[in-house]
């Protein structure tokens, strides 16, 4: 039996078919929720995947029943060969045809090469917004770039790429106020909003349960303003999705927090180390850019990525008193 017969799947029976790559860790903005202020030790060159291997490794993983490529980082667009990254990958075939590409991004020179990345088979963006108020803005993200990234939401409206989504990490204290703007914005802008439980992924270890917005308190925010109305079950999507005044628009909240949807999880994480993970809050990796240096077969990689999967987890554990937070920023991780 070859190691390439059979899907993906771990010991609980989940089948995966979504995998996640970190192109870089850099970031152009320095959001209090993710990294520090300064002092970022940032990966050398030498240790970041080349866009060979990138390739190569969504091809061995398309053979195991990859279907959908999601681009992340830092922040993807600061990688100099974005659009030749999305090319190569858009043109591998898996068992439902040809990749589906997106990216997360937080919009910033996203004006600049959105045509380019259009051209070379992206099909999808979700750009990261959590407030529209300049002066908040900077504070959050410690940069002065709202106008970068609202030229970014504006391109990307142009674009025609659909459905756009803007991602908003919820924050008690800091943007609990705004949510109700948010969604106008998005409903302005012929987006999807999808609110996000704030998870222990920060760079200092600070967060705390207290300080989190639960998904329940967002939707009884929302309600006080809009008609909200559930869209059909969920699969394998991390969102509960609600239909906004019974129009086009709609709203999701991802609880991961206070409701995972761990028992659904299909995806894999390759950070732009060259580390596979198979969980956002794994405290294992495997090493897969040594075994590819190293001279390692398709097949050698194949057996890497089940080996992974299968000591998958049934859930992230959070809730557990024995959790610990990962040792990687979200920055470090990829989203």
């Amino acid at each position: 039996m070859s190691v390439f017969d059979g899907p993906l799947v771990d010991r609980f029976g989940r089948v995966h078919r979504d995998l996640r790559i970190s192109l870089t860790d850099k970031c152009n903005l320095r959001c209090t929720y993710c990294m520090p202020a300064e002092g970022v030790p940032w990966l050398a060159k030498q240790n970041l995947l080349t866009t060979d291997e990138i390739e190569r490794v969504a091809r061995v993983l398309a053979r195991l029943g990859i279907v959908e490529i999601r681009l992340t980082g830092g922040e993807p667009l600061l990688r100099p060969d974005v659009v030749d990254v999305v090319r190569r990958l858009s043109r591998i075939d898996g068992e439902d045809g040809p990749l589906q590409v997106s990216m997360t991004t937080n919009g910033i020179r996203l004006d600049r090469v959105i045509d380019e990345l259009v051209e070379a088979g992206l099909e999808r963006l979700n750009i990261s917004l959590d407030t529209v108020r300049p002066e908040r803005f900077a504070e959050l993200t410690r940069r002065d770039r709202l106008e970068d990234v609202l030229l970014g939401i504006r391109a990307a409206q142009d674009s025609g790429l659909r459905p756009l989504k803007i991602n908003t990490v919820a924050m008690r204290d800091v943007n609990d106020d705004e949510f109700c703007d948010l969604l106008r914005f998005a409903q302005a802008h012929d987006a999807q909003l999808r609110f996000i439980e704030q998870m222990p992924l920060d760079a200092g270890h600070i967060w705390t349960r207290q300080r989190m917005v639960p998904g329940e308190e967002i939707l009884a925010k929302l309600s006080a303003e809009f008609e909200l109305s559930p869209v059909g079950a969920r699969g394998a999507s991390p969102a509960e999705v609600f239909r906004v005044d019974g129009g086009m628009t709609t709203v999701g909240v991802i609880a991961s927090v206070t409701a995972p949807f761990c028992g659904s999880c299909d995806r894999v994480r390759l950070t732009a180390d060259g580390q596979v993970r198979n969980c956002l809050f794994a405290r294992e990796e495997s090493d897969l850019i040594g075994l590819l240096r190293a001279g390692g077969t398709d097949e050698d990689v194949a057996r890497m990525l089940r080996q992974n999967i299968e000591g998958k987890r049934a859930g992230h554990g959070i809730d557990d008193p024995g959790f610990l937070q990962p040792d990687r920023p979200m920055s470090a991780i990829g989203g």
